[in-house]
């Protein structure tokens, strides 16, 4: 064996021991329904290792398992909680959307998108914990960044100027940044275990990708697209080369990519590609390493070309994009519809408290944070599992502000208020003005 390939399976055993393992909750709402099929108002869900474990929309209003082992292992009580929450959520992101179209005076015809995701991300160990590596906690409001969470710092960054106010009074809640830090940290971490645990068998279990090298048409007569397809394998890590005459391609040749994108059956597939001359008789591979499942295989182009009438063979794996990317998509379609409003306003804001039995990219995927409703209880009920980060609101009202935190008088805080009958967890009020 030579010293490059020991240093390859060496380095495909390291990858395995220290695999990046992630929790991440994403709620999506629109201003108003959107007129396309499998969409929905008000959208949440929960993604572990960029699997979705459970899921809600606005017109089923009911959060239900999307593996079998989470039905197995939590009651339904955990699932009736979850869907009281996420019921209070849909209507909080409701008031919060109508509340941010008149401070920034935006026609209520158009349709907007608010977001929100928080969640974890850590790195397994020898002894089969898993090591913390980042937390997550952003918003985005029609398409744009607009706050998120500097855990090291302990800070809020302010990515647009609107939000700036918005950071600063954040910032000076002191029980918002400790309890956000903690969810992260800590909460968001135990849930992950908690889940991998219940889904072991599955999550562990490795599958090896199909490997296709073929040719297609390109828009140049001249030319043709030689395409490189690894699907169906689990876990995401992955290595994909194309090689001419043994040297690896890079961005700079015009190689494009994929990147790594779920298919339907909770699997993922890449594909990379590259514009050739149809003259060129080097020799063209397509080089694979999954550690995973400790596949490594190298196939080599034969040089067919596609037939002329434009029909090629079809090897392309059915591909049902996670949610929260399809999100994305239509955020670009709110986006192109929206009108352009640079008017900031100014209002009063008032606290409000949302109970939510839900945790919550991992990476930056999707930004989202506008108004968290912070819970103070470290109370960790194992028949009562509430892994979802639960913040209190600060939200913007065109009314003023109660000081009374129980005799909230706008709709913000009355809808934050509502609490899950079964939701033991206290929590602590705080006052502040609104996002502008």
């Amino acid at each position: 064996m030579s010293l490059f390939s020991f240093l390859v399976l060496l380095g495909a055993g390291l990858v395995v021991k220290s695999e990046r393992h992630s929790l991440t909750y994403i709620y999506t709402a629109f201003s108003q329904p959107v007129d396309l099929p499998g969409f929905h108002e008000f959208t949440a869900m929960g993604m572990l290792d960029n699997r979705m474990i459970d899921y809600y929309d606005s017109k089923e209003q009911k959060k239900i398992p999307k593996q079998t082992w989470m039905s197995e292992h939590l009651e339904q009580e955990y699932w009736d909680k979850g869907t009281q929450s996420r019921k209070s959520k849909q209507q909080w992101f409701k008031v919060n959307i109508d509340i941010l179209m008149k401070r920034m005076r935006q026609n209520d015809t158009d349709t907007h998108v608010l977001q929100w995701m928080h969640g974890c991300e850590g790195e397994s160990q020898e002894d089969g914990t898993i090591r913390f590596i980042r937390g997550m906690d952003m918003y985005n409001y029609d398409g744009n960044d607009f706050l998120s969470f500097d855990d090291d710092n302990q800070v809020w960054v302010a990515t647009l100027d609107a939000a700036k106010e918005t950071k600063r009074k954040w910032d000076d809640v002191q029980v918002l940044k400790e309890y956000t830090k903690g969810y992260l940290e800590k909460e968001c971490m135990d849930w992950m275990s908690k889940f991998r645990d219940y889904g072991k068998e599955q999550l562990r279990k490795a599958s090896k990708p199909d490997v296709h090298l073929f040719s297609q048409k390109s828009k140049s007569e001249k030319n043709i697209i030689l395409t490189c397809l690894a699907t169906g394998f689990y876990p995401k890590d992955i290595i994909l080369q194309i090689k001419r005459n043994g040297r690896i391609l890079t961005a700079d040749d015009g190689l494009e990519t994929s990147g790594i994108r779920p298919n339907e059956d909770d699997t993922f597939q890449r594909k990379d590609r590259v514009e050739i001359l149809k003259t060129d008789l080097s020799t063209y591979t397509c080089e694979v390493q999954h550690p995973g499942s400790l596949l490594h295989v190298q196939k080599a182009w034969d040089h067919t070309l596609p037939v002329e009438d434009g029909s090629t063979p079809i090897i392309i794996a059915v591909v049902v994009v996670a949610s929260f990317v399809v999100i994305g998509a239509i955020v670009g379609f709110v986006l192109y519809r929206r009108k352009e409003c640079r008017d900031r306003c100014n209002g009063k804001s008032q606290s409000s408290t949302d109970s939510s039995p839900d945790p919550s990219p991992a990476s930056s995927l999707v930004n989202m944070r506008i108004c968290p409703d912070v819970n103070t209880s470290s109370k960790d009920n194992a028949n009562n599992p509430k892994p979802d980060d639960e913040k209190k609101a600060l939200i913007e009202s065109s009314s003023d502000s109660s000081p009374d935190s129980s005799q909230k008088t706008s709709p913000a805080s009355s809808l934050t208020n509502v609490k899950s009958s079964s939701d033991d967890s206290s929590h602590v009020d705080v006052e502040g003005d609104g996002v502008c």
